[in-house]
């Protein structure tokens, strides 16, 4: 090929790479409105609007697929081209990376959408869903009302959180308290033992005595011992 067919071919990536810029911006659009059903839905369109939103997200959703593999085509023949240099290296490498961009785009959007529909059938299966519209008890509610539901629990569940984190603050307030006061007797202890030597010695005193005592007891009870066990065989 010619670089007359690069310059085309190009012209078709770049002109491809804006309309897939644009359909990314409004597949995000779509996405959100569908899984939020878009405004507070009303008695007539609540069952519709979701619908609809859902059949343009999945028809976005196919156009773009199929814009990015002919995205993915163009880049290979622009690879095919036998130019060489740096800068066609570095235009060809920018076009691959726009179009990994643009994938990369296009799955988070699905994925977030998905995670939207999944919350939004959670909250319609605790009874707030299409099924039950038209039961006397729920039919006056609408997702706004689901939402409320579902902070009301998220409030519940911040409020039990608070009580433990208050239960084990004052916990470690009563460790640490009863750790000052074994401090304050330790120092104290050590304050009496420092201010009376005399008591400290006397008492290590008294212990070496006490020992000195035992050890002549314990001779005296060993020297009778021996003599009745000399009598005895004698």
């Amino acid at each position: 090929m010619s670089e007359t067919d690069w310059d085309t071919i190009r012209k078709q990536a770049r002109h491809l790479e804006n309309d897939i810029d644009m359909k990314l911006i409004a597949f995000n659009k779509v996405g959100v409105g569908a899984a939020s059903g878009g405004s507070l839905p009303t008695a007539n369109s609540s069952d519709t609007s979701p619908l609809l939103g859902d059949h343009v997200f999945e028809s976005l959703s196919l156009e773009i697929e199929q814009m990015l593999d002919k995205l993915s085509n163009i880049n290979e023949k622009m690879s095919e081209i036998p130019n060489s240099g740096a800068a066609v290296m570095h235009v060809l490498q920018r076009h691959r990376e726009i179009l990994h961009g643009y994938r990369q785009e296009y799955l988070k959007i699905q994925a977030n959408h998905t995670t939207r529909m999944e919350r939004e059938e959670l909250l319609r299966g605790s009874g707030l869903g299409p099924s039950s519209v038209g039961s006397p008890s729920t039919s006056g509610l609408s997702r706004r009302d689901m939402y409320l539901k579902e902070n009301t629990h998220l409030q519940s569940s911040s409020s039990l959180v608070n009580d433990q984190i208050s239960i084990a603050m004052e916990t470690k307030e009563h460790l640490t308290s009863q750790r000052q006061h074994l401090k304050r007797f330790q120092t104290r202890m050590h304050d009496i033992s420092n201010r009376f030597p005399l008591i400290s010695s006397l008492i290590q005193r008294i212990n070496i005595r006490k020992r000195r005592e035992s050890l002549i007891i314990g001779g005296v009870i060993a020297f009778c011992t021996i003599l009745l066990l000399l009598y005895a065989f004698h």
